[in-house]
């Protein structure tokens, strides 16, 4: 059986999470693939992998990000997530800072059309 390549969080970057993400109208914090992650309509807004800080925004805004140096979100080398940006370092060190991204990101998503659940493959008897 093959370990999880990933890396936990750090403890501090995930209470920086945990803070920034509380009170966000409509955000749901819980875990995806082991890291906390927050959802606006069960769509992912914002998240935590590994040391990465990652936040969803609109094409415009992600690329005037990418322009001025931000990292893509790439979970798996040369598979970028589409729509995602790494928070640099210091903006993530930043409580002010990192909480300004998120809420971005928040008010992007709301504009997303809220995610359908998939229905279930198991079949009842």
């Amino acid at each position: 059986m093959q370990s999880n390549p990933w890396r936990k969080a750090p403890e501090d970057l995930q209470e920086r999470f945990a803070d920034a993400a509380a009170g966000i109208d409509g955000m749901e914090q819980r875990q995806m693939f082991g890291y906390p992650a927050g959802f606006i309509g069960g769509n992912l807004t914002t998240s935590l992998h590994q040391e990465s800080w990652i936040v969803r925004l609109a094409n415009a805004e992600l690329q005037g990000c990418l322009d001025a140096g931000w990292s893509a979100f790439e979970p798996m080398p040369g598979r970028p997530m589409r729509g995602y940006v790494a928070l640099p370092e210091d903006v993530a060190a930043d409580p002010d800072q990192a909480r300004a991204w998120v809420e971005r990101a928040a008010a992007y998503v709301r504009t997303l059309p809220p995610k359908v659940p998939k229905k279930s493959k198991a079949t009842t008897a």
